[in-house]
């Protein structure tokens, strides 16, 4: 069966915007009316049918948010969507949720389908291939076409939209100056997600509060990867060959496996080694020892960018500037780490 020419195909053959072919199409006076007979032959010839949706995005509003999570098994997004939903429901909007898987086909493939009219804005975060091949033209085309975004968590500078974030350096930097003021001077950073913009912020903040502390940097207890998998054989052997006094793990996999790794090795959490985890699902307060975590506030991340997206779209303003909300972390201690 034939596909159906689109607005993007008829664009990109004809080098224009789709702004532009749908100006045409509609006989809007800002197209020249040369551009507008070249639009329309072009359409006829393709056998185009205008979507009445698409075409009326700009006057329409669905009251429905798109809202695309990276990876559904992760409590912190689970969380974040949870702020989502309240805030919509409370304000009277509906909600459609998708799951990347991390992939960048998907992740523009579902941006595609829910542009045409479905939804009025973005709620997402970015997938961790994305952010590894530093590809954002599916961001920056979407909102060109007028569907507004709001970027939580995983952020690019490269993309001009509102943004939620946590402050990743300080809590970073908070986390292992809490280990260092409880006596750990053999501090090990461990990261399954070195790929991500978290993760480097993360380890970044790390280093700064050894170098804050007077402790020198040891690059063999470092682990850095970028899948899970690679963390694990990284760590396999880890505690075997480094004597080190704490741990500092920045996602959730690693700060399970560290503490996997101690219990295996039979050492006393804290007292022959402490670890804090960048993770706060429940998980966390079941363990035995406890977790003690670097909570990220997920539902209040969610919140806030909703209100974001809800603003920018009741928002009548033609120069309506963009905003980037920063939410606080908080530690959470609990056994896993000496008390101060």
């Amino acid at each position: 069966m034939k596909s159906k020419a689109t607005l993007k195909q008829i664009a990109k053959e004809l080098g224009v915007s789709v702004s532009t072919v749908s100006k045409a199409l509609n006989d809007s006076p800002e197209i020249s009316d040369p551009t507008k007979i070249r639009v329309k032959e072009y359409a006829k010839l393709k056998k185009y049918k205008p979507n009445s949706i698409g075409l009326n995005l700009k006057n329409r509003s669905t009251k429905t948010i798109g809202v695309i999570i990276p990876n559904i098994l992760n409590s912190f997004f689970a969380k974040v969507f949870k702020g989502i939903e309240k805030v919509a429901d409370e304000k009277g909007y509906k909600v459609i949720t998708c799951i990347s898987n991390e992939s960048l086909e998907k992740e523009i493939g579902v941006m595609e389908m829910l542009s045409n009219g479905t939804i009025d804005g973005f709620i997402l975060s970015i997938s961790q291939e994305a952010q590894k091949l530093l590809q954002f033209d599916h961001f920056k085309s979407i909102i060109s076409e007028g569907t507004p975004i709001v970027i939580f968590d995983r952020i690019t500078d490269e993309v001009n939209c509102d943004k939620v974030v946590v402050d990743d350096i300080d809590s970073a930097i908070n986390a292992t100056q809490h280990l260092v003021k409880t006596g750990c001077k053999k501090i090990a950073l461990f990261s399954a997600i070195n790929n991500l913009s978290v993760g480097k912020l993360r380890v970044e903040g790390y280093k700064k509060a050894l170098e804050g502390a007077g402790i020198k940097l040891d690059e063999k207890i470092i682990i850095l990867s970028e899948t899970e998998e690679d963390f694990d054989l990284k760590t396999n052997d880890f505690l075997d060959k480094n004597k080190v006094d704490a741990i500092f793990a920045v996602d959730e996999h690693a700060s399970v496996m560290a503490m996997k790794m101690a219990v295996k090795k039979g050492l006393k959490i804290p007292e022959e080694i402490s670890i804090i985890g960048f993770a706060d699902g429940v998980w966390s307060r079941r363990m035995t020892p406890s977790l003690s975590t670097v909570s990220q506030h997920g539902p209040e991340i969610g919140a806030e960018a909703t209100k974001l997206l809800i603003e920018r779209l009741e928002n009548k303003e033609e120069n309506y500037g963009y905003k980037t909300s920063v939410i606080k972390t908080e530690l959470r201690q609990r056994d896993s780490t000496k008390k101060l």
